[in-house]
């Protein structure tokens, strides 16, 4: 256990020059409060981020090489080299990748530079669960059982629901909920590979996981001579596979009395150990909100991702104490002077579809706005911008979107309306999910425990505007496009707006609303600034040679106004204006975006003519994002039911499982564990059974 430093014994070493060691937004976020305390910084990048945003946030960037973070910023004995190079003082780790590795932080020390964070005895023992969950409650921190699981053996007598849990690392990796005894032993065997793959530490524990718990955590930060403050609590129970996707300050749904065990239960815990450095005490809270029944969870030793609320309501640039403190100087604040202003929310915007079960979704953003007309509205941090690569590599959140009020309602409110007019392209994010949360009411009564989305699955469906909302923004996307088609017409393009030859029929178009089911069909005719739109399958030719009852929704429309990126369309009376952007593909293959205050949508004209030889898939499941291979469960010749798991692929720093569609024979295993795969790749061959009858 760490001894604390008695005043004489610290040495104030001022911060000249900082060295980030970390990508995305927590290093374009830690680069600007450095450079407003007058700190120089050098980052550092790998091979796909030499043009990513957090380059361009630092003075100085140097190379790591590679793709993977292996191969990059998981270098520690490159990452010291390159500071030592370069005279820096420090070394900041942001959080994840070399953030709670105490034999990095005993390097770093080693090589006479500073480590922003604790030291590599406190990482040590509060970054291993199982130690820090020992040291809790000797500190008299309420907390659950332990069940430790001592050489594989896993005891007879677990009670159930369980919470099989990695005793290293964070964000959810290495966690499986098990709710009967059966299910025990697979859980700690792919909770046990998932912590190994992600932290190079594969032990687990078990303790009782609480139903409709709340996921509460209290901000500390230490000093190094002996002064331990709390900056209050955060709520971060809306979660998805463990991993948090909305985060406030403070939590709306715990007791006075559970606010006051849950902070001086951290402090007490961070002063018995000496520490010193950002910290995160992480509790679950039953459902009532109330004290008894509290439990300790873990302890991160580093900055979290959600710490940007935590700033909202309190003022505090956590980023700051951070390097004040790790430069020796004493904490500027007491306790007595903290206190929570009004109300924050985060949002982490990731990129994942959540009606696909939050399938990570990789590619290069085309378009990349975050609030839009609304912006001002909310703080946003984040790595990303338009023709960024978002790879498998790395984790799927491209952003933080931060809300502050004077109360919750308010926050939500400022925070739905940004996301409502933002836009992100070219790849699959979670905003409408976002959306649909922050206006659900169940959220904003704060009835939110850590079964939130389980419960509400409709949210995670959404697919942005409804209606005629969704339906202006679909015309938006017809006009815009046949406006560009006439603008470059040689022949017709004189002709009546969607003049035909044919005096019975409009002009036909089949759209599709990128992420959602089905397509559009379209018939309009225009005249003037009039225009007339059938929604529907249009009529087709019968039997005895006439046309199926048209049955399509006709509406009555006017096009106010239009121009190149904006068009006022008035339906049944209601005045809409929808911010227009087409691709550069031309009229035949148009992709639209389009967004309103209602939010945001992405459309393509489909083609006329399908070729349906490219339809024609290949005999088994295909890679759904590019990964590796970390078990293969089958051989050829291998019968399989329908679920069965066949192949499991490590993206983004998930497991995704590969199963079967129906009964089948595995006819060729085209992968082995170590390989690489790419998006729609067939990764096992399969011959249904009974599939020839």
């Amino acid at each position: 256990m760490s001894t604390i430093p008695s005043p004489v014994d610290v040495m104030v070493r001022p911060i000249t020059k900082l060295l980030i060691a970390n990508r995305g937004e927590i290093a374009v976020r830690i680069a600007r409060t450095a450079h407003a305390m007058g700190i120089s910084t050098v980052g550092v990048y790998s091979e796909p981020d030499a043009d990513a945003m957090h380059v361009d946030a630092v003075d100085v960037a140097v190379a790591l090489g590679g793709s993977s973070p292996a191969d990059s910023y998981l270098r520690a004995g490159a990452i010291i080299e390159i500071a030592q190079q370069h005279g820096c003082d420090a070394i900041h780790p942001g959080y994840g990748f070399l953030a709670e590795n105490s034999t990095v932080a005993q390097q770093v020390a080693d090589a006479g530079l500073i480590w922003v964070g604790p030291t590599p005895e406190q990482i040590t023992l509060l970054g291993d669960k199982i130690a820090a969950k020992k040291a809790a409650i000797a500190a008299g921190v309420p907390t659950a059982a332990l069940i430790e699981i001592v050489d594989g053996v896993i005891p007879d007598d677990v009670p159930m629901p369980a919470l099989v849990k990695a005793a290293a690392g964070g964000g959810g990796r290495g966690m499986r909920i098990v709710r009967t005894p059966d299910e025990l032993a697979d859980a700690v065997a792919a909770g046990s590979r998932e912590a190994a793959a992600s932290f190079g530490d594969g032990t687990v524990f078990v303790e009782p996981y609480i139903e409709r718990a709340r996921h509460v955590e209290v901000q500390i930060i230490g000093d190094m001579h002996g002064n331990v403050v709390h900056l209050g609590e955060r709520e971060c129970s809306i979660q998805r596979r463990n991993q948090k996707i909305v985060e406030e300050a403070p939590s709306a749904g715990i007791t006075a009395e559970t606010r006051r065990a849950l902070c001086d239960g951290a402090v007490a815990l961070a002063r018995s150990v000496g520490y010193h450095g950002a910290g995160t005490v992480e509790f679950l809270v039953g459902e009532d909100g109330g004290t008894d029944s509290i439990n300790f969870l873990e302890v991160n030793t580093r900055l979290q991702v959600e710490h940007p609320v935590t700033e909202a309501v309190t003022g505090v640039d956590l980023v700051e104490l951070q390097l004040r403190v790790a430069a020796g100087e004493m904490l500027p604040i007491a306790q007595e002077f903290i206190s929570a202003r009004g109300h924050a929310i985060e949002v982490r915007v990731v990129a994942e579809d959540p009606a696909a079960g939050w399938l990570p979704s990789t590619g290069t953003i085309s378009s990349f706005d975050l609030g839009g007309s609304e912006a001002d509205l909310v703080r946003v941090d984040t790595g990303f911008r338009a023709g960024a690569v978002v790879s498998a590599d790395y984790d799927s959140m491209l952003a933080k979107v931060i809300a502050h009020a004077p109360t919750r309602e308010g926050a939500a409110a400022k925070l739905r309306r940004a996301l409502l007019h933002s836009q992100i392209t070219g790849v699959t994010t979670n905003v409408p999910a976002l959306v649909e949360i922050l206006g659900e009411p169940d959220y904003l009564a704060a009835a939110t425990p850590t079964a939130y989305l389980d419960e509400h699955p409709d949210v995670v469906s959404s697919t942005g505007p409804s209606g005629d909302d969704r339906l202006a923004q679909l015309l938006a996307a017809v006009f815009a496009t046949e406006r560009a088609a006439r603008a470059v017409d040689r022949v017709l393009g004189f002709a009546p707006s969607g003049w035909r030859n044919l005096r019975t029929q409009g002009q036909r178009e089949i759209w599709a609303q990128v992420g959602a089911d089905g397509v559009e069909h379209v018939e309009y005719t225009v005249c003037l600034d009039s225009a007339v739109v059938r929604l529907g399958p249009w009529p087709v030719p019968t039997a005895d040679g006439s046309l199926s009852a048209d049955e399509r929704r006709r509406v009555a429309i006017r096009l106010l106004s239009m121009s190149d990126d904006r068009i006022a369309i008035e339906i049944d009376g209601v005045r809409r204006v929808i911010g227009i952007e087409a691709s550069d593909a031309g009229p035949a293959e148009a992709e639209v975006r389009t967004r309103s205050s209602a939010g945001t949508a992405t459309w393509n004209l489909q083609p006329r003519f399908i070729d349906h030889a490219a339809e024609v898939g290949g005999g088994g499941p295909v890679c759904p994002l590019p990964g590796t291979v970390i078990a293969v469960n089958v051989s050829t010749g291998d019968t399989v039911d329908a679920g069965a798991v066949l192949m499991i692929v490590e993206a983004m720093k998930m497991e995704h499982k590969i199963t079967a569609g129906a009964a089948s024979t595995v006819t060729e295993v085209h992968f082995a564990v170590g390989d690489r795969v790419d998006q729609g790749d067939v990764l096992v061959s399969l011959e249904e059974v009974g599939g020839d009858d």
